[in-house]
């Protein structure tokens, strides 16, 4: 049986009604689980999690895309977290029995499905990329919604209108690829100060020259009341969470800060936070006690830890009744 995992980062973190509304088309598939909905009012943003076999995941979401687009209208929505459109990223994910160059051909087509039938201009990224200039998110994303309408002419999309109409601008652009795995993991610091945040996300991230497998902003959250360094680990084996977090606390430290705790945003494999557990209790053996010390070490809140491996007898079990 072949499992993928999609990861659909929508803009709307404020209006429950229009979530719940949209987690009920997802619960209404068959063939597909949705295992988590993390929104943040401050970000007004929301990331959904689901997983299924790799047809009715992308069947879903083609329906997911179709009802964003509805409920959501992009010329009256504002919030921190940077986005291209009401639908802003969706990536697909290998778990089981399918190669990331499949999964890709998988993004692929569901792009090619949005962009003729739901006139949405898409933008394909990561293994699914037809050009380097939009592999990466960042770069497709950059000037964001608000310079949309330059972007389409300089920067075509790969499916879809490239005129800013008024569908369009409702709509905004939706960036589909696919992946491996990538954690969302944001450091809360001791300050309100933005520019602190910025400064240290700029220290960790690879691009300039910080942690391999790292990609960070800085922003303030205003639920948190906290300025906060929003980091993305693609690839949590060179960069762990344990040395992200340590790193941030050393660089807060030398501009007189400290890092008060973590958050994770959507699910997270197990063996990550395993990983973060054996650095904190090196001596400790139980899966158990290695999530708390994971817990209590990168001072987390709540952690929702993921690893496909475990789910598996469940979901073969329970796709036919889905």
């Amino acid at each position: 049986m072949q499992l993928i995992e999609a990861v659909p980062n929508i803009s709307e973190g404020q209006n429950t009604a229009t979530l719940e509304k949209l987690a009920d088309v997802l619960r209404a598939c068959r063939g597909v689980r949705l295992l988590g909905i993390d929104a943040n009012p401050s970000a007004n943003r929301t990331v959904f999690t689901l997983i299924g076999a790799p047809k009715a995941v992308t069947d879903a979401l083609f329906l997911f895309i179709k009802q964003v687009t509805q409920l959501i209208d992009m010329r009256s929505q504002h919030g921190t977290h940077p986005r291209l459109g009401a639908v802003d990223v969706c990536p697909l994910v290998p778990l089981q029995n399918i190669s990331l160059q499949e999964t890709a051909q998988l993004a692929g087509q569901l792009g090619k499905q949005v962009g003729e039938e739901l006139h949405i201009p898409v933008y394909l990224y990561e293994a699914a990329a037809t050009r380097n200039t939009c592999r990466n998110l960042a770069d497709i994303r950059r000037g964001e919604y608000e310079n949309l309408a330059e972007k389409l002419q300089i920067l075509p999309p790969d499916f879809g209108p490239n005129q800013f109409s008024t569908h369009v601008a409702k709509t905004g652009a939706c960036v589909i690829g696919a992946r491996n795995f990538l954690i969302a993991f944001n450091i809360n610091l001791s300050t309100r100060d933005e520019r602190s945040a910025k400064l240290i996300a700029a220290k960790i991230r690879q691009s300039s020259g910080g942690l391999t497998g790292v990609k960070a902003i800085g922003w303030y959250m205003d639920n948190f009341k906290r300025a906060q360094v929003s980091c993305n680990i693609t690839d949590f084996h060179q960069a762990p969470l344990s040395l992200v977090f340590e790193t941030c606390k050393q660089e807060a430290a030398a501009l007189g800060l400290k890092a008060t705790g973590c958050e994770l945003v959507g699910l997270v494999p197990l063996q990550a936070i395993l990983s973060a557990g054996r650095h904190y209790a090196p001596t400790e053996t139980n899966p158990a006690a290695l999530i708390q010390a994971a817990i209590k070490g990168l001072n987390l809140t709540e952690v929702k830890p993921f690893d496909p491996r475990e789910q598996i007898l469940e979901i073969k079990a329970g796709l036919t009744a889905l």
